[in-house]
């Protein structure tokens, strides 16, 4: 297995790097999950702009939340001597070895999105205030429940930290309502397919449910394609992620409201920190670095687009 990781990180790399072996001095790896969501295609595409921009040469990689593919790419970046990692991470626990490696080679590496179970491994981890987030789109459900009902929950991968510190700005909003009430909490991976799947049986169980909250936008996408085949479009659905197809949603009356998370900015921040850091080895002042969410509903839907707001 790990002989085929290696294969398909060199492959990756061969494929997706810029202007040959000779400008490899000039390189900056940029390391995601799938680009099938569109979360993770816009952080590899404000990183590749950014540093672009800044006369860098890129390798776009994907580990597919898989900690072990993801191992073998950053060995792909060491081997290729980049001159930085920017990196939305496979698990708070699982990366800190591979990060740390990276950081032995001479390669720092500028974490995104997620954070890992360690300081001072990589220079930086630029992260979405998840828990302020969280708050905002908890405060908006409440809102849309008029404070009571039953409702669902489906929770994201159980390894990825923001999961969990979704799960928790939420509850700690909601359950100061006493009349709203949680009937189902699932993990759905982050997965539309699977959020489908489980808002089908959850559904089947407690046909009454008002609500449903989602620690993304592709778990709602597809918790809301699951109601409306059941002829249950009167069920609330909020997201959180700040995606263009959610967007699209809330415009046509479907689901109510996500929370934005600036994907785009937060990669390209970490291109600048890293062009910073390779020309003058300044760190940031702080390590870790949150940045606000903002809430989308339908007032402010239409100027979302590719995880930013449009003047």
């Amino acid at each position: 297995m790990k002989i085929r990781y290696a294969l398909v990180g060199a492959l990756l790399a061969s494929a997706a790097f810029v202007g040959g072996a000779a400008s490899a001095a000039n390189l900056i790896a940029v390391i995601t999950p799938s680009h099938d969501n569109p979360f993770f295609k816009a952080e590899a595409d404000g990183a590749e702009a950014k540093a672009k921009e800044l006369g860098y040469d890129v390798i776009s990689l994907v580990h597919d939340d898989d900690a072990n593919k993801q191992a073998e790419l950053i060995d792909t970046a060491i081997a290729r001597q980049a001159k930085a990692i920017v990196l939305d991470n496979a698990g708070a626990d699982a990366t800190v070895a591979a990060v740390k490696k990276a950081k032995d080679a001479g390669i720092p590496s500028f974490l995104i999105d997620r954070e890992i179970n360690a300081s001072g491994v990589a220079v930086a981890q630029i992260v979405s205030n998840n828990y302020q987030g969280a708050q905002l789109g908890a405060q908006e459900f409440v809102k849309l429940m008029a404070e009571k009902g039953n409702f669902v929950e489906l929770v994201g991968k159980e390894s990825d930290t923001n999961a969990g510190i979704r799960s928790k700005g939420y509850h700690d909003v909601i359950d100061e309502y006493p009349n709203l009430k949680i009937v189902a909490r699932q993990s759905a991976n982050w997965s539309q397919p699977e959020a489908y799947s489980k808002m089908e049986s959850i559904l089947q169980a407690n046909p009454g449910i008002k609500g449903v909250i989602s620690g993304n936008d592709t778990m709602a996408m597809g918790a809301e394609a699951a109601l409306v085949a059941a002829g249950r479009k009167d069920v609330i659905v909020v997201g959180f992620d700040g995606s263009n197809d959610v967007r699209d949603s809330i415009i046509k009356g479907e689901i109510k409201a996500t929370v934005l998370q600036p994907a785009y900015r937060e990669a390209q921040l970490a291109v600048e920190q890293a062009d910073a850091f390779i020309k003058t080895k300044a760190a940031p002042k702080t390590e870790k670095q949150l940045m606000d969410c903002v809430l989308i509903n339908g007032a402010n839907a239409a100027k979302l687009e590719t995880f930013a707001l449009k003047p």
